[in-house]
Parts: C-alpha cells; sequence; structure tokens
C-alpha cells in the first residue's frame, strides 16, 4: 500500500471528554456561534478577486517573513486570507507549486474565528491562530471520501446535539491544523505540547454559515477536494491570517 493511501479507520482513542473538549476548540457551542452570517469573499471554486491569477514566485498578499516560513519541500499551500483582523470572513485559494512558481488552482469562500485573527492564539480568544502550519492528519463522521492524508473515521467525531442544528455536520469532515498538536497523529488526539492554555483542536472543517471559535471552515465540496488533494508527499501546509498580518 502506498503512503498516501493510509487510513485510520475506527472508533476514536480517546474519551469522550477528551473529545468535547477537542471539538469545542474548533466548534463551541451553538449559543457561541449563533446563525447566519456572510458568505465571505470569493465564489465557490472560482477565482479569487481582487488578487492577480498569475502564477508568482512568491504567494500574492504575502509578505517575506510568512513565505520563509513555508517549508523549503512544500509543494501544496492552503491560504487563507481573512477579510479583517476583527472578521470572521475569509478566501481560501489552494495553490500548487511547479518549479518554482505558486499556481492558484482553486478558491471558496469560508469562515474563521468569529472574532478574527491573532499572532497569540490562547484557549477562548475565539481568534484563529496567525501562521504556517503543516497539514497531516484528516478524519471525520463521514466514510473516507478518497483522502491522501491519513484518515480516521469515527462517529465520535460529531458534534453534540445540545448544539444548534447548523454545528452538527461541522465535523463531518475535518483536516487537522498542527497547531499545538503532535503531527500526524489523528485530530481527536487531545495532546496539546505546548499546555492547555495555548489552545488547540484547530481543523479545517465544513462550514455552518459563520465564524467559528478558532478553526477554518469550508463548504462540503471545497473539503472533499482538499481531502484528495492534499498529499504528504508535498509536504501540505496551511498558510493563514488576515490580509494585513499576510503581508507584514
Amino acid at each position: 500500500m502506498r503512503h498516501g493511501e493510509v487510513r485510520r479507520v475506527g472508533a476514536a482513542t480517546v474519551t469522550c471528554g477528551l473529545l468535547l473538549a477537542a471539538l469545542a476548540a474548533c466548534g463551541g457551542s451553538g449559543a457561541e456561534h449563533g446563525r447566519g452570517g456572510s458568505a465571505g469573499a470569493g465564489a465557490e471554486g472560482g477565482v479569487v478577486p481582487s488578487m492577480s491569477t498569475a502564477a508568482a514566485t512568491d504567494l500574492p498578499g504575502v509578505g517575506k517573513r510568512l513565505q520563509g516560513r513555508i517549508p523549503a519541500e512544500s509543494r501544496q499551500v492552503v491560504a487563507v486570507y481573512g477579510e479583517g483582523k476583527d472578521s470572521a470572513d475569509a478566501t481560501v485559494v489552494f495553490y500548487a507549486k511547479r518549479g518554482p512558481t505558486w499556481e492558484p488552482v482553486q478558491s471558496w469562500p469560508g469562515h474563521n474565528g468569529k472574532k478574527g485573527w491573532t499572532a497569540d492564539h490562547h484557549l477562548g480568544d475565539n481568534r484563529s491562530p496567525v501562521g504556517v502550519f503543516t497539514l497531516t492528519a484528516a478524519g471525520g463522521v463521514l466514510d473516507d471520501p478518497g483522502a491522501r492524508l491519513p484518515y480516521t473515521q469515527s462517529e465520535d467525531f460529531g458534534a453534540p446535539h445540545w448544539w444548534d442544528r447548523s454545528h452538527w455536520h461541522d465535523f463531518d469532515y475535518v483536516i487537522a491544523i498542527d497547531y499545538n498538536r503532535v503531527k500526524g497523529t489523528p485530530p481527536d488526539d487531545p495532546t496539546q505540547p505546548e499546555g492547555e492554555e495555548k489552545g488547540g483542536g484547530i481543523w479545517l472543517h465544513m462550514d455552518h454559515g459563520s465564524g467559528t471559535s478558532a478553526c477554518v471552515s469550508l463548504s462540503k465540496t471545497a473539503m472533499e477536494y482538499l481531502l484528495r488533494t492534499l498529499d504528504p508527499d508535498q509536504h501540505p501546509v496551511v498558510l493563514m491570517g488576515d490580509r494585513v498580518a499576510l503581508k507584514g
């Protein structure tokens, strides 16, 4: 079996209490989120407005500091362009590196933390962390859609049904963002190497139409595309932040 075809299937290995702690970092309660909200910038599967579609040696809208944090071996980047420091709306662009140039391949509207972004994320601040993070594991309630990343399927990923109904499918598909977690472990692994205060359980997951507690959310179509496209052999990363922070 090729490395890209590795699968983890079965029940979650953590207790329900630990899993809910991880889910809370991503989803929170329905009361925290509320309903509705803007669908974000961009068009499903379309071209990113206000951004050139031409290939470039540097990622558009990203300064040298964050460019330098992208590992040299990375050939895939999920770039999350937040609309503002205090905004929950974002545009997500998937880039592939062809030779020395980054080519935009797909883009989608998305959401980030309901209070926006921060360079110093802490548990409960409702802001997504700015930075570059590896992507090494995926999972969800639904069966593996053909993911290249190791995929853990379990109903234990399901959002509690005391949350608003709009959040019940948030974790049908998830991709773990390697912020304060052990790389390569299943998304619901509760280990937080930097301590609980630094937060954790930050994922790419299904969108419910408004901001999250710290995660980045996308449509089901977008999540399926990323799951089938992100390849461990290409060392994918997510680069994320509001547009001003990304340029800094």
